[in-house]
């Protein structure tokens, strides 16, 4: 099949503009969205008070596909990343599969975060039209990621940076209001009444599916270091922080909130995020707004980050010939426009879904979007399988490994699909399967007819 280096060497022309300390902040940043900010209101809602469980089941699962994306990046960087890595390891089809589904899938999760952000804005501004805001922030993040990719990284880093610091001071005052106002019979109340998982292990099965969604952009530091100054170093240091950070900031957040304020209370109708209804709910003068603020930001650096993972998955199939060639030029500032204009498609889908049924606009956009994560989480564990198989066969030294294989890979695999399965039993995901099974018909199709136009103009 040839070296992977013939895969490397056609995705050349992006520039190498990202520091480690740029990356590092992307690996954890990129996590650290919507899906937790907004996402994690409707786990709640499915699991209650268990929702930690949900979120620890979930990370579990992120964490194993860090490790094995981890490994395989600091052996092949490209921003072709996992759709490389299944074009080389399993078969051209399976890149092509790969590829096409997760861009559909973030292109999708574009319009989730714009949505978000549509609905935080009703915070402050409740009488104006919601497609206002997703045009406004839709053309200052477009016009970031189009300028450069250095530009695109300085703000991420920052936007990054203000997330992680707002989840640590949030954590602070919740654990100062815990100590000083909360008292353990108010926390059992809240924790236990109505029961700790309400709705039984299927509820917290469910929550799970939302925690998939919510750690959707973990994998993109191995996109990213295709185009870092010292890849290799970087998804190392990436990968050694998730652990902790995770914990942190999903775990032990989602802890404080289901301990500090009743269950029902943070699923209500009119209620934003959780974070935000913690804030209202302890009385803390301003603080509502200021992490409405933060939630905000979290989600805008979802959706720049998104729009960055994109255009390079777009840019990539361009470079493989799987899409037309017009996406894979770079302009002279290393951005791949086209591809970025194109990828843009998602806030357009999201403005439509949005002003048809604003009510289930987020729900909807990410039971559309979860199939493509899906199904690219999945061939990530897969095709780790054959790339380790690879690596002993032809007795090739890793670079970096990570522990556990391949009990921890087939784990993660199975995982992903009983999480798919479960999708088609529950109604608010029903539209995962629904779409993504005739969307894969699709593409199949499309990649054979490409193959004979290929043969055709051969002979």
């Amino acid at each position: 099949m040839g070296n992977f280096e013939r895969i490397q060497s056609r995705e050349t022309g992006l520039h190498k503009k990202l520091s480690a300390g740029q990356m590092s902040m992307i690996a954890i940043g990129g996590a650290i969205g919507t899906g937790l900010f907004l996402g994690s209101k409707f786990a709640i809602g499915f699991a209650g008070p268990a929702v930690i469980i949900s979120y620890a089941l979930g990370g579990m699962i992120a964490l194993a596909l860090m490790g094995c994306l981890a490994e395989m990046t600091v052996q092949h960087p490209t921003s072709g990343s996992f759709g490389a890595y299944a074009e080389f390891y399993l078969h051209p089809l399976a890149g092509f599969l790969v590829r096409y589904s997760y861009w559909a899938c973030i292109v999708l999760a574009v319009g989730t975060e714009v949505t978000a952000i549509a609905e935080y804005m009703k915070f402050w501004f409740p009488q104006v039209d919601s497609w206002i805001w997703i045009a406004l922030f839709s053309c200052c993040l477009i016009g970031v990621n189009a300028y450069s990719v250095k530009a695109f990284g300085s703000v991420e880093y920052w936007f990054s940076t203000i997330k992680i610091f707002a989840i640590i001071v949030f954590i602070v005052l919740a654990v100062s209001v815990l100590l000083t106002q909360s008292s353990i019979s108010r926390i059992e109340q809240n924790m236990f009444s109505g029961g700790f998982a309400p709705h039984g292990f299927s509820g917290i099965w469910t929550g799970v599916i939302i925690s998939i969604f919510s750690y959707l952009g973990i994998e993109m530091i191995a996109i990213a270091a295709g185009e870092a100054t010292n890849p290799e170093q970087a998804v190392k240091t990436a990968f050694k922080g998730t652990f902790a950070r995770l914990l942190i900031f999903y775990l032990l957040a989602l802890s404080l909130i289901v301990m500090l304020v009743p269950w029902q209370e943070l699923i209500q109708e009119g209620s934003t995020s959780p974070f935000v209804s913690v804030m209202k709910n302890v009385g803390i003068p301003f603080a509502d707004s200021i992490l409405n603020f933060i939630v905000i930001v979290a989600a805008l650096s979802a959706m720049n980050s998104m729009l960055y993972i994109a255009t390079r998955m777009m840019f990539s199939l361009s470079r493989a010939n799987e899409a037309p060639q017009i996406f894979g030029k770079v302009k002279s500032n290393g951005v791949p426009l086209n591809a970025l204009a194109l990828s843009s498609a998602g806030i357009a889908v999201a403005a439509l879904v949005y002003i048809l049924n604003p009510e289930t606009a987020f729900p909807v956009m990410i039971a559309l979007s979860m199939f493509g994560a899906l199904f690219s989480w999945g061939a990530v564990f897969l095709t780790h399988l054959c790339f380790r198989i690879r690596m002993q066969r032809q007795q090739q030294k890793l670079k970096f490994r990570v522990p556990g294989f391949p009990f921890v890979t087939i784990a993660g695999l199975l995982a992903i699909i009983s999480i798919m399965i479960t999708t088609w039993f529950t109604p608010i995901f029903h539209a995962t399967l629904l779409f993504g099974l005739p969307f894969l018909a699709f593409l199949i199709l499309a990649y054979i007819i490409q193959i004979y136009h290929k043969k055709s103009i051969n002979k």
